[in-house]
C-alpha cells in the first residue's frame, strides 16, 4: 500500500492550531469533535498513512489542558440507537469511551443528555452514570430552534440547560454518532460562560470533507459515500468565497446553519467571530497528503466498498434504495464502477463454477486468492486459511488443521448447539488453527501471518454472517458483499 499521508506531521500541526485558536479566544475554547476519536477507520482508508488513533494522539498532545464532554441524545438512549459498526447501542458507547479515554490518560469531566424530555431510558442511564461516578447533566430542547434566535439566546432557552462546570481550557465535545447535539452543547456553553464573564470560544475539528481539496475530489466524494444515509452534500462555501475571493468545500448542513450561528454568536458577544463555516474549522488534514495519487485510488475503493455496503443494507430491509442511488452517482463522478475491484471478479466466477458461495481476497501485495464452500468449511474459512497459506509460503495440499479435528467441532455445533449449518465458522477456524498450533509447527507458521492480512481487500459471493464480517473487521481485512443471500430464509442471522 502506498502512503499518501504524513501521520506525524498531522499531529504536530493540528495539536499547534488549536492552541492557536485558543489563544485568539482567551481562557477557553469548546472544540467540537466530529467523526470518530478512536476508531477512524474511514479516514485511515481514504488516506493511508492515517492511523485510526490519530486523533487521540494529538489530543494526547494536549492533555494537560484539555478535558472531554461527551454529549448523547437522550432519544437516541431510549430508542436503543445502535452503533453500526461496533454493533453496540450509543448508551454503552459512551461507557466505552469513557474507559478508551481514561486508559489514554485523557480526563472525561462530565457527559451531557441532549433533547431531554424526560425519557425513562435516559432517566435510568443517567443514575447509572452517576452511581459509577461521572457527572452528568441535562440539555432541553428548545421551541422555535433554530430559527428563533431571539428565544434560543435567551434564560428560556441556552438558559434553561444545565451549565456544565468545566476545569480547563480546551473542552473536547464529542459523541457516539451523528445528531448527538456536540455543537447544541457548545454554543449553550458559551451562553453560560459569558454571563459568567468567562472569555470562551468555539471552533469545529471535523476531518471530512477536507476544505483545502477540490469539491469533487475522491477523498471528498468519499465522505459523501460514507454519510450517503444522513443527506450530507459537500458544496463550495459561498460565505468563504465571499469574505476572501477563496474557494473551500464544507458540507450543506454547516452552510445551511451558518446565518443562525452567526445570530446566536451576535446575541451573546455583540459579533461574529468568524466570516464563515469554514472558518469556524480547524481542521489540517489537507495540508498533510502527500502522495494525492495514493489517496485518489485509496478513495476510489471506499466509495466502492460503501456502494456494496448500502446495497447489502438494502438487501437487509434496513434501509431504502436512495442511499446505494446515490453512491452509485458519486462512483460514476470518480470514474469507477463495481467491477474495479479487484475481489469481485474471482469470486463469482468461482462461485458459478462451483454452483455454491464462495470468496476472494486481494492481499496488500497484489496477489489474488480464493475459497470456496465444502463439507467442512464456509467460503470464508476457506478463504482465510488459503490466504495464510499463501503468505506463509505454505504447500496448498497440506492441512492446516486436520478433519480429526473439525469433525467433532462439527459434531458439537450440529448434535448439541443446535445449528443446522455444520461448516465452521471464521472464529471457529481460528480457534482450531490455534489450539493445532501448539503441536503443529506448520499451523503455528500460518498463525504468524495473522497481522499481514491487514489491508486485505475480501469479497463474497453472499452476505456473510455478523461472526464472520466481525472477524474479518477485527483482522483488519476491507470486506465487500454481494447484496444476496446464501438461501431464500427470511430469517438470517
Amino acid at each position: 500500500m502506498k502512503i499518501g499521508f504524513d501521520n506525524q506531521k498531522y499531529l504536530s500541526m493540528q495539536s499547534a492550531h488549536i492552541m492557536e485558536r485558543l489563544s485568539k479566544f482567551g481562557s477557553k475554547l469548546y472544540l467540537e469533535f466530529g467523526g470518530k476519536l478512536f476508531d477512524d477507520y474511514h479516514a485511515s482508508r481514504v488516506l493511508p498513512g492515517f492511523a485510526p488513533d490519530s486523533k487521540v494522539r494529538m489530543l494526547m498532545e494536549l492533555k494537560d489542558k484539555a478535558e472531554i464532554v461527551i454529549a448523547i441524545n437522550a432519544g437516541d438512549i431510549e430508542k436503543n440507537k445502535v452503533r453500526g459498526d461496533l454493533g453496540i447501542t450509543y448508551d454503552l458507547d459512551v461507557l466505552r469511551l469513557i474507559d478508551a479515554f481514561r486508559g489514554a490518560g485523557l480526563y472525561v469531566g462530565s457527559v451531557v443528555l441532549t433533547q431531554y424530555r424526560g425519557q425513562s431510558a435516559a432517566d435510568a442511564f443517567q443514575a447509572r452514570l452517576q452511581s459509577l461516578g461521572v457527572r452528568t447533566f441535562r440539555h432541553y430542547p428548545i421551541e422555535g430552534y433554530p430559527a428563533n434566535v431571539e428565544k434560543i439566546v435567551s434564560e428560556e432557552g441556552y438558559g434553561r440547560k444545565d451549565y456544565i462546570e468545566t476545569q480547563r481550557p480546551i473542552v473536547v465535545v464529542t459523541a457516539p454518532g451523528p445528531g448527538s447535539g456536540k455543537m447544541a452543547t457548545c454554543l449553550s456553553q458559551l451562553y453560560h460562560e459569558n454571563k459568567r464573564g468567562v472569555q470562551a470560544g468555539y471552533a469545529k475539528f471535523e476531518t471530512f470533507p477536507i476544505w483545502n481539496l477540490p469539491l469533487r475530489h475522491p477523498v471528498n466524494l468519499a465522505y459523501e459515500a460514507a454519510t450517503a444515509d444522513l443527506d450530507d452534500v459537500n458544496m463550495i462555501d459561498p460565505y468563504h468565497l465571499e469574505a476572501y475571493g477563496e474557494t473551500t468545500v464544507n458540507y450543506n448542513r454547516d452552510v445551511e446553519i451558518f446565518p443562525v450561528l452567526a445570530a446566536i454568536f451576535q446575541s451573546i458577544y455583540g459579533r461574529c467571530p468568524y466570516k464563515s463555516p469554514t472558518d469556524m474549522g480547524v481542521n489540517m488534514a489537507g495540508n498533510c497528503i502527500v502522495d494525492d495519487g495514493a489517496c485518489v485510488e485509496a478513495s476510489r475503493q471506499e466509495i466502492i466498498r460503501r456502494y456494496y455496503g448500502a446495497m447489502c443494507v438494502e438487501r437487509q430491509g434496513l434501509s431504502g434504495p436512495e442511499a446505494a442511488a446515490k453512491i452509485r452517482l458519486l462512483m460514476n463522478q470518480a470514474g469507477v464502477t463495481e467491477h474495479d475491484r479487484a475481489a469481485v471478479a474471482p469470486a463469482l466466477e468461482l462461485a458459478e463454477a462451483t454452483g455454491a458461495p464462495a470468496a476472494a481476497l486481494e492481499l496488500p501485495d497484489g496477489r489474488i486468492v480464493t475459497g470456496k464452500t465444502s463439507r467442512l468449511l464456509g467460503a470464508s474459512s476457506a478463504l482465510l486459511l488459503n490466504a495464510l497459506k499463501v503468505l506463509g509460503s505454505i504447500p496448498d495440499e497440506v492441512h492446516l488443521i486436520s478433519p480429526v479435528v473439525i469433525e467433532p467441532i462439527q459434531h458439537l455445533k450440529v448434535e448439541h448447539l443446535g445449528n443446522h449449518n455444520p461448516r465452521l465458522h471464521t472464529d471457529e477456524v481460528l480457534i482450531a488453527l490455534s489450539i493445532s498450533a501448539a503441536t503443529n509447527p506448520t499451523a503455528e507458521l500460518a498463525m504468524q501471518q495473522l497481522d499481514k492480512l491487514r489491508g486485505a481487500e475480501a469479497h463474497s459471493s453472499v452476505i456473510l454472517s455478523s461472526v464472520d464480517t466481525g472477524v474479518f473487521r477485527k483482522l483488519g481485512v476491507n470486506l465487500t458483499c454481494e447484496p444476496r443471500y446464501q438461501t431464500k430464509k427470511l430469517f438470517h442471522k
